[in-house]
């Protein structure tokens, strides 16, 4: 049993359990990364056959306390669906709901503080072509400057105008967004930035002590991002072949995000 009381899954339509198990497991993951920041951040999903609404957790709970059953239902305008006390965070709701009912591919939105992304977004260029992590996001990141905590609801326009076409969006000295078909897509998407922040910095550090930084040239950096977001060769989708060995790995671990 979790910190709330937990629902039966025969309570809940099959297709919206499902979802909930790998919304729980995308929070699970992300506190096992150490990308969380305590109870603050959140990562929602739209609750399958219903464009209007999605699934946050609830305000309150570590990401390693997230469960399938914990998990609040919310509709676009920010009213609770389901019979629960639980609170959820307006920041939340309000870059989560610009998101999901502007881009209909935007299933799963993902927004961290995680350390290494909050570092890159306050650089003029965000991530930089130093790793091929890097390449996947070469000229295919947004930029949204800070406007003070998100709990504004005319942010919502700018957030969705900022974010465009892309899947992943520095939140300038704040944070990053991403976006995804499947929490798989947008937790690897997350994944792969950070460890490309990571990169970055150290290499930085490096520079600044004396080491001269190799940047491939812009024909090399595009040709690899399009590689990727192309899917060409044996290359998929952010998640497809990561994320069940991801799971895999939970259930061995710790399977109580099930619940």
């Amino acid at each position: 049993m979790s910190v709330m009381s937990a629902r039966e899954p025969r309570e809940i339509d099959p297709a919206e359990w499902d979802a909930r198990i790998k919304l729980a497991a995308c929070y699970r993951m992300v506190a096992k990364l150490g990308m969380d920041d305590l109870i603050y951040n959140h990562i929602s999903l739209r609750v399958p056959g219903h464009d209007d609404q999605f699934l946050i957790n609830p305000y309150g709970l570590l990401f390693d306390e997230i469960t399938a059953s914990s998990l609040v239902k919310i509709d676009t305008k920010g009213n609770k669906l389901d019979d629960t006390p639980q609170a959820v965070n307006v920041a939340a709701f309000v870059i989560h709901a610009a998101i999901h009912t502007s881009n209909h591919e935007a299933a799963c939105v993902l927004h961290t503080h995680s350390d290494a992304a909050v570092a890159v977004s306050g650089q003029e260029k965000g991530l930089l072509p130093l790793s091929q992590f890097a390449m996947r996001f070469y000229d295919r990141q947004a930029f949204h400057d800070y406007e003070g905590v998100a709990i504004d609801l005319d942010e919502q326009t700018r957030l969705v105008r900022d974010l465009g076409p892309h899947k992943v969006m520095l939140m300038r000295n704040h944070g990053i967004l991403t976006v995804g078909r499947t929490p798989g897509e947008a937790f690897m998407l997350l994944y792969y930035f950070e460890r490309a922040a990571r990169i970055q910095l150290q290499m930085q550090a490096a520079a600044a002590a004396g080491a001269a930084l190799v940047m491939p040239p812009h024909e090399v950096c595009e040709k690899a991002a399009r590689q990727f977001w192309e899917l060409q060769g044996d290359i998929l989708v952010p998640g497809e072949r990561e994320w069940p060995a991801l799971m895999r790995q939970l259930d061995r671990t710790d399977p109580s995000y099930r619940n």
